[in-house]
């Protein structure tokens, strides 16, 4: 097997039928994957001498409460249709995340095909992103007064640029090259934004980017919404209800800081409504996404505990060395360390005597770690174990905001 950086001019042709082959793209249409493949950095795997494995990594960052950390956005694992369970999408992985932990990248996170493939390289599941369908109608907010401008696709830099500043919770992902967003708003079918310029100079402040397979009455996805505050939140809803005349649902993620459910007149009545119905109503959640630390040190410093102090001896297992060349200088994170969670946290290599335990897997940790789920959760449901009085000592020290992606990848 071998494994190597994308070469435009000898995979060019090869990765389109890769992702052709598997449903991401139509024949002849690859203007959008061209652009994503120019802003990663792609790895190939080959099989009889053909690239037939691609995985791309994107620069990004990843908020922690305040502080944002140096990340990479998996975007993208596919293998053709020739060259299944040969091992080559794992391989190529773990190769991607060593190259990427040694050019800087403190974690990395990827969007799941289903549950339970990509624990294999150390990655654990993210929290539910609520995802909701309404009738645009039953909206309590105020219509905006004024009209908002029309965005299309070639206002890509002017959208990119207001996702950088941003209002963003914690966990919130924000990919970095601008050519994505480009990317992005050419893979929603039938796009069109709509927002607001109120930013210094004019620019573009708060918008929302919309996509059909039905131009008529919808419904209608909203593939993105950026906003500075909730002022802004307020006044885009406002403008998904003044399209309630003709469009007859809205389908969305749930922002970070808001419940929508609050600004909505009979939610459980309109469900039942409209069960079965192509506008059917409904509120629902999945955990699409997963992620993994890949600087240990890094990571842990972000920590801001808000309760005492916890000392304690970690003991982590990092299956992605499996997958690695003895000869990696980055092979995982297994090991043996000391581990501070407090208002300054910190971690040191080898136990200090007389600590209490923590056993964890890289997916659990990291899971820990940015508050998907409480230390005594994961202890019943994935590879995280210590004594009770310990785990409910970082229950109250790490009592942090469940974490929102917010950027789609």
């Amino acid at each position: 097997m071998t494994i190597r950086p994308y070469d435009h001019g000898r995979d060019e042709k090869a990765v389109h039928r890769i992702w052709h082959e598997v449903g991401w793209i139509e024949k002849d249409k690859t203007e959008a994957m061209d652009l994503l493949l120019g802003c990663s950095r792609p790895m190939v795997a080959e099989h009889d001498g053909a690239a037939e494995c691609l995985v791309l990594a994107t620069s990004a960052q990843v908020r922690h409460l305040n502080t944002d950390l140096p990340a990479t956005a998996i975007t993208g694992v596919t293998t053709s249709l020739v060259a299944r369970r040969q091992g080559l999408a794992g391989r190529t992985l773990a190769v991607v995340l060593a190259h990427e932990a040694q050019a800087g990248a403190a974690l990395a996170g990827l969007g799941i095909f289903d549950q339970g493939y990509y624990d294999r390289l150390g990655f654990g599941t993210g929290s539910y992103e609520p995802y909701i369908q309404f009738d645009p109608s039953n909206l309590n907010v105020s219509i905006p007064a004024r009209p908002p401008r029309r965005l299309e696709i070639a206002d890509w830099e002017a959208l990119h640029a207001s996702r950088l500043t941003r209002w963003r919770g914690h966990g919130a992902w924000t990919l970095l090259p601008a050519d994505l967003t480009k990317s992005q708003a050419l893979e929603t079918e039938n796009g069109i934004g709509l927002g607001f310029r109120d930013g210094p100079e004019g620019a573009l402040s708060h918008w929302l980017w919309l996509g059909t397979s039905s131009r008529e009455h919808g419904p209608y996805g909203v593939h993105a919404l950026v906003f500075r505050d909730g002022h802004d939140l307020l006044e885009l809803l406002g403008v998904l209800k003044s399209l309630a005349d003709q469009i007859y649902r809205i389908d969305m993620t749930e922002p970070f800081c808001l419940q929508i459910q609050d600004l909505l007149s009979e939610p459980f009545a309109n469900r039942q409504r409209t069960q079965n119905g192509k506008m059917a109503q409904a509120m629902r959640a999945a955990a699409w996404w997963q992620i993994r630390i890949l600087d240990l040190p890094t990571c842990v410093q972000a920590l801001h505990g808000r309760g005492p102090a916890v000392r304690c001896n970690l003991t982590l297992t990092d299956p992605v060395a499996r997958y690695l060349d003895q000869a990696a200088e980055w092979r995982g994170l297994t090991g043996e360390y000391t581990l501070c969670v407090a208002e300054e946290s910190s971690i040191q290599p080898e136990h200090t005597p007389g600590l209490p335990e923590l056993r964890a897997s890289v997916g659990a940790f990291s899971r820990l770690w940015l508050g998907v789920r409480s230390a005594t959760s994961l202890a019943i449901s994935d590879s995280l174990d210590g004594e009770p009085q310990l785990l409910a000592a970082l229950d109250r020290t790490l009592a942090l905001p469940t974490p929102r992606v917010d950027w789609g990848f």
